[in-house]
């Protein structure tokens, strides 16, 4: 068997590099127009279209914001 050997390497603080933080104007227009997807339909019909807001619900709290992100 092969033995696997770590050397452990302390962070170099002097390397941190600090971004500033910027909104992406996509991203939030993104978000904004789920939003207004989901207001239109639950405006037209809330009851046949409840899995279409569903659907889009679930995608704005998991899909949307861990793929989009607006600092990258």
């Amino acid at each position: 068997m092969a033995k696997v050997f770590t050397i452990p390497v302390p962070p170099d603080v002097s390397r941190k590099k600090t971004r500033e933080r910027t909104s992406d104007p996509r991203y939030v227009d993104g978000q904004r127009l789920l939003v207004e997807a989901m207001r239109y339909l639950a405006q037209a019909d809330p009851i046949t279209n409840r899995h279409a807001i569903a659907f889009l619900s679930e995608h704005v709290r998991t899909r949307f914001r861990m793929t989009d992100s607006p600092l990258s």
